[in-house]
């Protein structure tokens, strides 16, 4: 089964099928977290909507919003 995780550092997306622990090639960060959106739905995204739910995500979760 795919899992799409999120950087919560710089809002980078992947996809991994059996890990657990996923780091961010983006930006280092050594742990993602799992997104709330099943591989078959960012599968079927555009990639300008990839981006708008990747800013969405960061903007809801950010712990430092001013």
């Amino acid at each position: 089964m795919m899992k799409v995780y999120i950087c919560p550092e710089c809002g980078w997306i992947r996809t991994v099928s059996r890990r657990k622990d996923v780091e961010c090639f983006k930006c280092g960060n050594p742990q993602m977290t799992m997104a709330r959106i099943t591989y078959e739905k960012y599968g079927n995204m555009t990639e300008s909507e990839r981006e708008d739910y990747a800013k969405s995500w960061l903007y809801i979760h950010r712990k430092d919003v001013r």
